[in-house]
């Protein structure tokens, strides 16, 4: 089986604070229903991505991506990590979107993002507060879900944290000045 991709591009919102140049793998076996790539599930789609011509395709946006990223591709692990080990050689954080909920973790080893769980149309996306999606910073430990939410939605989320929080510290507190 090829490791083939659609022609890659650079993307601003998918890993965030990063310039990514992403590579689309095709060969999903996940086929969430409502996926708006199905042109992915077709492992014949794209072209192969061999070490070389991946090499190429950094060199051509060196200075101009700081990260590269994998939508899919975790089903031949040890082609992506060839991958992934040339992108840290380059000096690029890297990053894998898979609708997966776990990913091998010979591949998590050489990740500094990591996005699992597959689309469900009723939960939405990661900009959305009640997915079931979860994008990590695997550096750090992170869960940076709250990045992709609108800032509107956020504040209004942080506002009803707060509101409950201080209500139960005031009626913690309520309770212990009846008590003494």
């Amino acid at each position: 089986m090829d490791f083939n991709c659609l022609t890659p591009s650079i993307v601003f919102q998918e890993v965030p604070g990063e310039i990514s140049l992403c590579f689309s793998i095709t060969g999903c076996k996940v086929g969430c229903k409502g996926c708006h790539s199905t042109d992915l599930w077709n492992e014949k789609h794209g072209n192969p991505l061999t070490n070389a011509s991946f090499t190429r395709w950094i060199d051509k946006y060196q200075g101009l991506i700081s990260c590269v990223l994998f939508f899919g591709g975790e089903w031949q692990s040890d082609v992506l990590i060839e991958k992934l080990q040339i992108a840290k050689e380059n000096r690029l954080k890297t990053c894998l979107y898979s609708g997966e909920k776990y990913v091998d973790m010979a591949i998590s080893d050489h990740l500094d993002f990591l996005k699992t769980g597959r689309w469900v149309a009723e939960l939405g996306g990661l900009d959305s507060p009640s997915t079931n999606q979860i994008f990590m910073d695997l550096k750090s430990g992170k869960k940076l879900n709250n990045q992709f939410i609108p800032p509107n939605v956020n504040e209004s989320l942080n506002t009803t944290y707060l509101t409950h929080s201080t209500n139960s510290i005031y009626q913690k507190q309520g309770a212990e000045n009846v008590a003494a």
